[in-house]
């Protein structure tokens, strides 16, 4: 069976609002796009999500499949698609709202050629459908690596506390977990972020923690120490999706080091700086080709040549 990285979560369609007062749609959704990025980057991607079958639900699945995203069965049977909209400001940071539906199809789950699942975002809080992504993460962790990037939306998560919780309940079951600093800001306020990440490695039980800091870089925590990787230069237009293409260049990363699936644990675990530093780097040029332009579009693998 075919090796590939299952995603579970939400597609959508983002709806963003510009200061000039101009308006355009993207299809996204942060699962989704960490989807297309792998797949953008040569690798076989699954995304098992909940669209309608509506106009922006073809727009959406047309998207994916253009990229080479294989969708599940079942995840065109939403009664609506999802839209978040985003409101950019002068900097060209986005904040959100959303009309959304979310379910997990039938019959989602890991196979035999599953070396990875990743969630998180919308798709791991929002009820029906976020107790379901749980039990196909639960039942993965034999076979397969578990991945998870919390991506806050505290509009949807409720209070900080108790989406703290949930989110430290994902990251036991994560092997990698992908952060931005702003997300642990908001769940832990009187806590630094890489003494959250830390705490995570150690006491959570993850292998591998990244802390994202925008324009500043990225630091990776494992259970050996700690590397950080200046994020690159580059004019930006907008930061939609770019959290979702730097998950996604990680994905790649680890797949390219072999340290994907559940027999890979103990090599992960143990991974070395020069690796990390590696994964890292290549994750910060998928990021910054993809605030470069508008939309949630991360480069194809023939734009990094140079990467």
């Amino acid at each position: 069976m075919t090796s590939h990285v299952l995603a579970v979560g939400e597609a959508l369609v983002d709806v963003v609002e510009r200061p000039d007062g101009t308006r355009t749609e993207h299809p996204g959704g942060s699962l989704a796009n960490v989807a297309l990025t792998l797949a953008r980057l040569g690798r076989d991607a699954r995304l098992a999500t909940w669209t309608g079958r509506d106009d922006r639900g073809e727009t959406i699945r047309s998207w994916l499949a253009a990229s080479g995203v294989t969708v599940t069965p079942g995840s065109d049977a939403a009664t609506r698609t999802s839209v978040a909209r985003a409101t950019l400001d002068a900097a060209g940071t986005a904040t959100y709202d959303f009309d959304l539906e979310w379910r997990v199809p039938a019959g989602t789950r890991a196979d035999a050629g599953t070396l990875a699942v990743h969630t998180g975002s919308i798709g791991a809080v929002l009820e029906p459908g976020a107790t379901d992504v749980r039990a196909v993460v639960e039942a993965a962790r034999a076979t397969s690596t578990i991945t998870y990037d919390p991506n806050a939306r505290p509009v949807l998560m409720g209070d900080a506390a108790s989406a703290r919780e949930r989110v430290e309940s994902f990251v036991r079951l994560a092997d990698v977990v992908k952060v931005s600093d702003e997300d642990l800001a908001w769940l832990a306020p009187e806590t630094a972020p890489l003494d959250m990440a830390r705490g995570w490695v150690h006491e959570l039980g993850a292998a591998l923690v990244v802390v994202t800091f925008g324009g500043e870089g990225s630091t990776a925590v494992t259970a050996t120490g700690e590397v950080h990787v200046p994020s690159r230069p580059v004019q930006v237009v907008d930061t939609v999706g770019a959290g979702d293409s730097f998950m996604g260049a990680l994905l790649d990363g680890l797949w390219a080091a072999d340290l994907l699936g559940a027999d890979r644990r103990e090599a992960l675990a143990t991974i070395d700086h020069a690796t990390v530093e590696r994964l890292l780097s290549r994750c910060a040029a998928v990021a910054a080709v993809t605030v470069s332009r508008a939309g949630a579009n991360p480069p194809w693998i023939d734009d990094l040549e140079d990467a």
